[in-house]
């Protein structure tokens, strides 16, 4: 008896899943919907007429999340806590950092999120960042404010081609990165922890315990990772102290990997050449940081995520999502909630 009692659980196990598909089956899916127009709602609600798509606001999502089956464009731990039914989150950036508390991490819930989609406006601005840097155009912003025509600014810009490109996490951005720098004419190598497949324009790939050998090589840094466990605070004083003289470094990803005081350093003494820093730690940078006043520093606010072409995609995939979901096949960009992406 004690070999069939293992079959017996088993068996007993498959048919309450099966029960409980069929049960579901019988009923529309019901998806919550933050942060999207009526016309965005009515659009998707058309892709998915088997499911009652809904959305709310304020006090009322706390009321509404708890008759939802998954919740799209956000993951608030409040609503995730209180959506007892959920199955499905839907968050519509790539980095998932803010998602990982227990109560989603250790909960059956599937996660998704946009990675990839925001590949080109991400890659774009990083190249912008380096561009500005690169040609020298801090100066040239002074002189022109202040009606000066002033060509020496451009006597020590610098070119790209031929020069060597380090893009740290070859995923959705990373590899657009990658691209962006190859037509540029420059070496591009690329430092990711998955196994890569062949990337045209990425001449070679190593793994992030090989970062201390591939830095002395790059002439541009992209820090394109996503923020983990294991890629908090990766790059500090003696990475940057390994990377070449004159270097670039160049930040879309997340400040949390970066040790900042080490990066003030690096920049200050003249090791690096430069810095393009779409994120800080911490965030906002505060008025009185030292980073505000380095010359050879440019900051946008975390902003590199926007676009006229993001919200057209991040539309796309959530249409797409919806209807795997509604057919029960398996979802776009699953987040490995242990790994944290």
């Amino acid at each position: 008896m004690k070999t069939r009692k293992p079959f017996l659980k088993a068996v007993l196990l498959s048919s309450m899943v099966f029960l409980s598909f069929l049960v579901g089956g019988l009923a529309a899916n019901r998806v919550l919907i933050v942060g999207v127009s009526e016309e965005q709602l009515a659009g998707l609600q058309k892709a998915v007429p088997q499911t009652d798509l809904f959305t709310a606001e304020g006090d009322e999502l706390v009321a509404k999340v708890r008759d939802a089956d998954a919740l799209i464009g956000t993951c608030d731990p409040e609503l995730v806590k209180r959506g007892k039914k959920l199955r499905w989150v839907q968050v519509g950036s790539a980095g998932v950092s803010y998602c990982m508390y227990p109560e989603l991490v250790d909960s059956n819930i599937v996660l998704t999120n946009a990675k990839i989609i925001q590949g080109p406006e991400i890659s774009d601005h990083a190249f912008a960042l380096l561009l500005f840097l690169a040609r020298n155009l801090g100066k040239a912003v002074v002189s022109m404010q202040a009606g000066e025509w002033n060509r020496q600014q451009s006597t020590d810009s610098v070119e790209l081609r031929g020069k060597t490109a380090l893009v740290i996490g070859l995923g959705g951005i990373g590899t657009q990165v990658a691209e962006r720098a190859s037509a540029f004419g420059m070496k591009v190598l690329g430092i990711d922890p998955k196994d890569i497949s062949y990337i045209n324009s990425v001449e070679r790939v190593g793994k992030p315990d090989q970062l201390s050998s591939f830095l002395p090589s790059a002439d541009v840094i992209f820090m394109c990772a996503p923020i983990t466990p294991k890629s908090n605070l990766m790059l500090g004083s003696k990475e940057f102290s390994l990377m070449k003289q004159g270097a670039f470094f160049i930040n879309v990803s997340r400040g949390k990997i970066v040790d900042t005081q080490a990066l003030v350093e690096a920049l200050r003494s003249g090791h690096l050449a430069g810095a393009g820093l779409d994120v800080t730690e911490p965030e906002p940078l505060p008025k009185d940081h030292p980073l505000w006043t380095l010359e050879n520093v440019i900051i946008t606010p975390h902003v590199a995520g926007q676009s006229d072409g993001i919200t057209q995609r991040r539309m796309e995939l959530f249409e797409e999502n919806l209807r795997r979901f509604e057919q029960s096949l398996p979802l776009r960009n699953v987040v490995d909630k242990q790994r944290g992406y």
